[in-house]
């Protein structure tokens, strides 16, 4: 049977290592939050934008919470 739920305590132990992490690299956590941040005003600005504004917006955003979960497999 395969385990499915994931624990409070593996919660804490994945957000203490991307803790850890970020503190140690802050021009990565720097680049990280720049890009969620891109993504989404790109999002919420679409009709200035350019072409493909919605597609732009989603790929940006997707590759910064690609990004964040480095950490975990770092």
């Amino acid at each position: 049977m395969l385990q499915t739920e994931i624990t409070m305590k593996e919660l804490i132990k994945a957000e203490t290592k991307m803790m850890k992490y970020f503190k140690a690299h802050p021009r990565y956590n720097g680049f990280a939050h720049m890009m969620i941040g891109l993504g989404l005003g790109i999002l919420m600005t679409y009709p200035i934008v350019g072409v493909h504004p919605i597609r732009w917006g989603v790929i940006i955003t997707v590759v910064g919470l690609l990004v964040h979960l480095y950490p975990l497999i770092a």
